[in-house]
C-alpha cells in the first residue's frame, strides 16, 4: 500500500507513520531522514543537496524529487511505503504523479494550530537517527536518550515557539492546498487528531480501511 501523510508540523504524522509502518511492514520514508542519509552516503543526489544546505538555502524540488525517486526504487518499497514530508507542494505532487506512482491513500492528520504550538515546545528529536519524542506524550525510557540508537535528544531550533508561527504559515500557504488536490482524486481521508496517540492511531487505521 502506498500512502502519503499530510498534516501541519507537530500534527503527529511521524508517530502515525511509525504505527502504519509496523502494522503493514512497509518503510516510513521521511524526507528529512532521506536527505541526511544521502549526505552521509555521498551519493550524487546527496552531494547536490549538500551544496544547498551548506549555503543555507532550501533544497530545490528537482533535487528532493530525485532523492525520493532513488529511495522508492529500493527493494523494501516493493510492497508499498509511507511518504512523510513529501510532497510539500502541488508541484512536488505533480512530479510524483509523473513518475507513474499510484498512491492508494492520502491521510491528513488535522490538528488545530494552537494545539500544535503547545506540542512542538515539548518535542525532542534524536540528533543521530532523527527519531521523535515528547517530554509529556512520548517519553524515552531514559530522559534525554534515544530508545532506538542511544543518541542524544535535543530540541530543534524550528520547534522553538518563536519559529512555530512561521512554520505553520508556510504549511497553510504551500502544503495545505494538497488536501484539495488529493480530494479531487478521491484519495484523501481526514483524521481528526485526538489528545491521545492511541485514539488518533485508531482513527488513522479506520481511515486506511475506509
Amino acid at each position: 500500500m502506498k500512502i502519503i501523510l499530510l498534516g501541519a508540523p507537530g500534527a503527529g504524522k511521524g508517530t502515525q507513520a511509525e504505527k502504519i509502518s509496523e502494522a503493514l511492514n512497509i518503510p516510513q520514508i521521511s524526507t528529512g531522514n532521506i536527505i541526511r542519509e544521502a549526505l552521509k552516503s555521498g551519493s550524487e543526489v546527496g552531494l547536490k543537496a549538500k551544496e544547498f544546505i551548506e549555503s543555507g538555502r532550501l533544497v530545490p524540488d528537482e533535487v528532493v524529487i530525485d532523492i525520493i525517486k532513488d529511495r522508492i526504487a529500493k527493494d523494501d518499497c516493493a510492497n508499498g511505503f509511507i511518504l512523510d514530508g513529501f510532497p510539500r507542494t502541488i508541484a512536488q505532487a505533480e512530479a510524483l504523479d509523473s513518475m507513474g506512482i499510484s498512491i492508494d491513500r492520502v491521510l491528513d492528520i488535522n490538528v488545530a494550530d494552537e494545539v500544535i504550538a503547545s506540542r512542538l515546545s515539548g518535542r525532542r528529536v534524536c540528533e543521530a537517527c532523527g527519531s521523535s519524542y515528547h517530554i509529556e506524550f512520548k517519553k524515552p525510557a531514559v530522559d534525554g536518550v534515544c530508545d532506538k540508537c542511544g543518541g542524544t535528544l535535543i530540541q530543534r531550533k524550528d520547534d522553538h515557539p518563536d519559529t512555530v508561527a512561521d512554520r505553520l504559515k508556510v504549511y497553510h500557504e504551500q502544503t495545505e492546498p494538497l488536501k484539495e488536490y488529493y480530494k479531487n482524486k478521491g484519495k484523501l481521508r481526514v483524521v481528526e487528531g485526538q489528545d491521545s496517540v492511541e485514539q488518533t492511531t485508531y482513527l488513522t487505521f479506520c481511515a486506511l480501511e475506509d
